[in-house]
């Protein structure tokens, strides 16, 4: 409360707004695979002075003055980024992981070359081309899937004749809704064999990469990583782009992000930045980062037991997505509106063969990052599980949702929101 105090004084209606928050954090489970709970220094650093200070330009190197401070924040956040990815080149001030492939894009392509990504209906992300978006008008992408559902294997064979057919400038690894892990060494083979770029969007993974729960994309010759830095590794939300060994892509990014499409960096958020880089670089991180996966096949075993199908066949990251309007006869949509009564918030989301609607699809996408920070292992992990099919059975039952609901405050009650991690 006392965090408040001056928000308290000053404006009710947005401190009752940020308490109804914290209550709900506290109160219920998250399992959106995009989010976390960030500790408190994390916070501290969001919300100080470096609030108040524009910094144009990069470390060293800066369009205002007053910038011993800032260089050394943004410094720090980048030889630690670069740290935790093994990469040679970091830029730090990209506000989102929108913003950070747009800039890759711009940083690596003229208007009009292609880029080859995964389809959004099989697990990609709205940037990697989605129609809806602006940055499709720019740019011609063009798209991969996955040669089997049932086990989230990728159609590595079209992968290759689409890229010997359309050329791409830039081939790009990554997704919103996969839980596989991807061939890396495929997509490079690819790339060489028709001149393009690699390219990894790793927003989802990051801390699983950082805490060496997964491969690192670098580790097998990718050019480039774009990530956020909120979901698995836990700061704030925002973006990063990082550079395995090549200057001239590096220099290309920081003239793409400033002054090519950003001005001013959000400074506060950098320094949040480089506290949740430091905290990822302790040991204790690397348990984290495995007991995410852990828990993430905990919930798969639940399921499977269950009968409800799990896109992919199961997980090998951080996330699930399962269909249960094929197994239950519930939509994404109620489904999610039914779990958050009960205190489990996920969210509804699209699956491969979809026959429903984006705003009322087949499937629920929820994963363990922020359920793990809480200090949740196995044991909690499949008792969610397990509420959660029980939630999804009884969706029209009262009763027993309400005693549902009192389990899970139950089990939020054992596993406060830390404020600091081990």
């Amino acid at each position: 409360m006392n965090e408040y105090k001056y928000i308290k004084d000053q404006d009710t209606e947005v401190y009752k707004a940020l308490i109804g928050e914290e209550e709900r954090e506290k109160r219920g489970v998250e399992l959106i695979p995009s989010e976390n709970y960030v500790s408190r220094a994390v916070r501290e650093a969001n919300g100080s002075v470096l609030t108040n200070k524009y910094a144009e330009g990069y470390p060293g190197r800066r369009y205002y003055g007053g910038q011993e401070f800032t260089d050394q924040i943004e410094t720090l956040a980048i030889e630690r980024a670069k740290k935790l990815f093994k990469a040679g080149y970091a830029n730090v001030q990209p506000l989102g992981g929108a913003a950070a492939n747009v800039a890759m894009y711009f940083a690596l392509m003229e208007s009009g070359d292609t880029v080859l990504g995964m389809d959004l209906s099989h697990g990609g992300h709205l940037t990697h081309g989605h129609p809806t978006t602006s940055i499709n008008k720019v740019f011609n992408f063009v798209r991969y899937k996955m040669k089997d559902v049932d086990t989230g294997e990728i159609d590595y064979e079209e992968l290759r004749e689409v890229a010997l057919r359309e050329k791409p400038k830039v081939i790009l690894a990554g997704f919103s809704a996969y839980s596989r892990e991807l061939d890396y060494t495929k997509f490079v083979a690819i790339a060489k064999e028709v001149g393009a770029y690699t390219v990894a969007d790793m927003a989802h993974i990051a801390g699983l990469i950082a805490g060496g729960a997964v491969k690192n994309p670098f580790d097998y010759g990718f050019d480039v990583i774009t990530t956020t830095t909120h979901k698995t590794l836990r700061g704030p939300r925002g973006g990063m782009i990082l550079v395995r060994e090549d200057a001239d892509i590096a220099k290309r990014i920081n003239k793409t992000v400033f002054p090519g499409i950003q001005g001013g960096p959000h400074m506060n958020n950098i320094a949040a930045k480089a506290v949740a880089f430091g905290e990822a670089l302790q040991p204790s991180f690397k348990l984290y980062a495995a007991q995410i996966l852990k828990n993430a096949k905990a919930m798969e075993v639940v399921f499977k037991a269950h009968n409800v199908r799990l896109l992919c066949g199961g997980t090998d990251n951080h996330l699930l997505l399962a269909d249960v309007y094929g197994s239950l006869g519930i939509t994404g949509q109620e489904a999610e509106t039914v779990l958050d009564e009960v205190g489990i918030t996920l969210n509804k989301n699209m699956i491969a063969g979809e026959t429903r609607t984006a705003l009322d699809p087949s499937g629920i996408r929820f994963g363990t990052p922020a359920m793990t920070t809480r200090g949740m292992k196995e044991a909690e992990a499949t008792k969610l599980a397990e509420l959660m099919i029980r939630t999804l059975k009884a969706k029209d039952d009262e009763t027993e949702k309400k005693i549902i609901q009192q389990e899970v405050q139950a089990l939020c009650e054992a596993f406060p929101v830390p404020d600091k991690f081990n």
